[in-house]
């Protein structure tokens, strides 16, 4: 189906891993000993709150399930999900809130 042959499949696979683990390596292993510099950890803080957005709003503006229209029950839960997590500081409270949203208004709409 791709053109591959299975040898060349497998080849991929593991000079992928290699890359992967060496990149890995070269910052938790060679650098893993010695503390980093304030700038780093400064900057190295804000990842999560950077990536956490970018998996989730593919997710909630174009929808798999939906075929990639938006759908009002999904912006409504995510609303619901940043509005009570700014309001109370409570990630598992906005978690829950913004679970609930979507289950109540995937009810509600379908």
């Amino acid at each position: 189906m791709t053109g591959y042959s299975t040898l060349n499949i497998w080849i991929i696979i593991l000079a992928l891993g290699v890359g992967t683990f060496f990149l890995r390596y070269s910052f938790l292993g060679l650098v893993g000993r010695r503390p980093l510099p304030e700038w780093a950890l400064r900057y190295l803080r804000y990842t999560p709150v950077a990536v956490l957005p970018g998996m989730v709003a593919p997710l909630v503006l174009w929808p798999e399930a939906t075929g990639g229209t938006p759908e009002p029950a999904r912006i409504a839960a995510a609303l619901v999900t940043i509005g009570l997590g700014l309001w109370t500081r409570n990630v598992l409270l906005s978690i829950v809130a913004g679970f609930a949203t979507l289950f109540v208004g995937l009810f509600v709409l379908f």
